[in-house]
């Protein structure tokens, strides 16, 4: 049982329409669970990644990763929390319709992307001082060891190679939060939650296995691995990955997603009956 694909877009207006008129309590309230909702699959990822491409190689883990992390947005989706990256695309969905105003968009944008870091903090904190090291001292369990490699992973090497690393970031930006988005309008889509489960978790799996980058799940990975010790400062984690890469996810979830679905059912919106 699904709705049609115009009833869909009308559906993500409305829910736009409702997440901008939240106000700021609740929206930091609800951002920072989506936050912490992220950085839970994140951690699950270098949990069950860690040491599979010793025995199974990088694609199997590639793929072990990908099916655990859509926890987070599955999570998100189906309570009701709020994140920056589905934001993008929901709130300006319902402008687009009518329903909403772009001073929300922003004010929306703000507090939500802010409480998205602190709920992530808040986890990669637990994280830190949990499974990834022995204790809480300074002895790192296997999985800590992992989350350092993550963090460097996704900041070094765009570093490396100067301002393509930061075109390279951008770019699996927008890819990470096309795919995001196309999973939120799959959840919209279904009536009943096992439809809603595979609807997220088919595009989050395909974002995470491939490569992209999605700015909340950063704001869990390369902190973790900050404060155990990688080769990252908090200076380079925020210019080479997470700048280019929210600026990435606004063009993916507000561009790609956003205006193209509003523009290809716009004159089928116009003829629905308002809800």
């Amino acid at each position: 049982m699904a709705y049609k694909p115009v009833e869909v877009v009308d559906l993500a207006g409305n829910a736009g329409m409702y997440k901008g008129n939240l106000g700021i309590p609740n929206w930091l309230i609800r951002s920072f669970m989506a936050g912490l909702f992220i950085a839970v699959g994140a951690a699950l990822c270098t949990v069950c990644g860690t040491g599979v491409d010793k025995t199974l190689g990088p694609g199997f883990k590639s793929l072990i990763a990908g099916s655990v992390f859509p926890v987070g947005l599955i999570a998100i989706v189906l309570t009701g929390m709020s994140l920056f990256t589905g934001d993008t695309m929901l709130i300006p969905m319902a402008v687009f319709q009518k329903k909403s105003t772009w001073s929300k968009v922003w004010n929306a944008w703000f507090w939500v992307y802010i409480g998205n870091f602190i709920g992530s903090l808040f986890w990669a904190y637990l994280m830190v001082i949990g499974p990834f090291s022995k204790g809480g001292g300074p002895e790192l369990t296997v999985f800590g060891q992992n989350a350092i490699a993550i963090a460097e992973a996704k900041t070094l090497p765009y570093i490396a190679v100067g301002s393509i690393g930061m075109w390279s970031a951008f770019m699996k930006g927008i890819a990470c939060n096309l795919l995001v988005n196309v999973a939120i309008l799959l959840a919209l889509s279904s009536k009943n939650m096992i439809g809603k489960f595979f609807g997220i978790w088919f595009p989050i799996m395909a974002f995470v296995a491939t490569g992209f980058e999605h700015s909340v799940a950063n704001m869990y990975f390369i902190p973790t691995g900050i404060m155990l010790g990688a080769n990252v400062s908090w200076a380079q984690f925020v210019q080479w990955n997470l700048i280019p890469v929210t600026l990435g996810n606004i063009v993916g979830g507000f561009i790609f997603i956003g205006a193209v679905y509003f523009y290809s059912f716009k004159k089928e919106l116009s003829t629905m009956s308002p809800t």
